[in-house]
């Protein structure tokens, strides 16, 4: 798959994709639904991409308008794929890169919020269940306004019990299904 920047002021600058199964890019028509939902939201907010991979999503919202993106990624070569396709788009200065695990991340104090929170783990393991389900205890990650996504496959889908966080919308896509949370009132 070729990965690529879709719109906004980096369109068309290709992407760096890691070699291997060590992530799952999102394709285009998944990235133009999620900007598509969000609209001209997406100026100046903020967005935390908890299992960076190639930082596809995190840098079509900065080509977007987004002001600040934090990517959390463990592993040592999607790590550095992330970095080159910053530096590629020329978004460097409005991004984090933190090599880290996701659910220390997500368990510690926050440090800041946003107001979109991107998870897009490996698939079939249920680490979108256990990403949701903390933050659901540590909801101070997300702005008062804010929405978490998680990317899936419509086949891991189950409904979570959860107090502080209440879906709201979902889509599918082919083989990924897009799932929509926010503070319940």
């Amino acid at each position: 798959m070729s990965l690529r920047v879709i719109s906004g002021s980096a369109k068309g600058r290709k992407l760096k994709d890691p070699p291997g199964k060590t992530t799952r890019p999102v394709t285009d028509k998944v990235k133009q639904a999620v900007f598509n939902i969000i609209g001209q939201d997406v100026i100046d907010s903020t967005w935390w991409d908890v299992f960076g991979g190639t930082g596809a999503i995190g840098i079509e919202a900065l080509s977007r308008g987004a002001s600040f993106v934090r990517f959390c990624e463990l592993n040592r070569l999607p790590l550095e794929i992330i970095n080159s396709n910053l530096q590629i788009c020329g978004f460097s200065e409005n991004a984090e890169v933190i090599r880290t695990d996701a659910f220390k991340m997500l368990t510690s104090s926050p440090d800041r919020k946003f107001d979109y929170i991107y998870i897009a783990p490996p698939q079939y393991r249920g680490l979108w269940i256990q990403s949701l389900t903390i933050l659901d205890e540590n909801a101070s990650w997300l702005e008062e306004d804010g929405w978490i996504l998680v990317q899936i496959n419509p086949v891991e889908d189950i409904n979570i019990p959860l107090r502080n966080l209440t879906r709201f919308d979902e889509r599918k896509y082919g083989s990924t299904k897009l799932l929509f949370y926010q503070l319940s009132n």
